[in-house]
């Protein structure tokens, strides 16, 4: 079963999206490459946007979820805190879980939306 069939989870946060997706997404990358730089290339997405949504993680929680070094040898780079690892965990898990438990109201649902139309090609 997919971790999410047409579902988007998102844990709001007094003002804002604490932790969606996008932001498990730019973790999970972040924890792998080491750098922010690198986990917003492989998304396609701005240094400036991935920064902000890093900022905005760090703000939203008890502790920081991503820790940042400069300068040295390799030109400084980050980490994703065990808090911030612990959290992606139990965010994926709460994914899976909600998926799971309206797989099949979805799929009925789903049966019921009009099938996507071809984008016609002006001449």
């Amino acid at each position: 079963m997919p971790r999410y069939p047409g579902l988007t989870l998102r844990i709001l946060a007094p003002g804002a999206a604490a932790m969606g997706p996008g932001k498990a997404d730019l973790l999970e990358r972040i924890a792998r490459t080491g750098s922010i730089s690198a986990a917003a290339r492989e998304m396609d997405m701005s240094y400036r946007r991935a920064w902000q949504l890093v900022e905005s993680m760090n703000t939203a929680f008890t502790g920081p979820l991503v820790t940042t070094a400069t300068g040295g040898k390799r030109g400084g780079g980050a980490e994703v805190t065990p808090l911030g690892l612990d959290l992606l965990a139990r965010f994926r898990k709460m994914e899976l879980s909600a998926s799971k438990a309206i797989a099949a109201d979805l799929k009925r649902f789903s049966a019921r939306l009009r099938p996507a139309r071809a984008k016609r090609r002006k001449p």
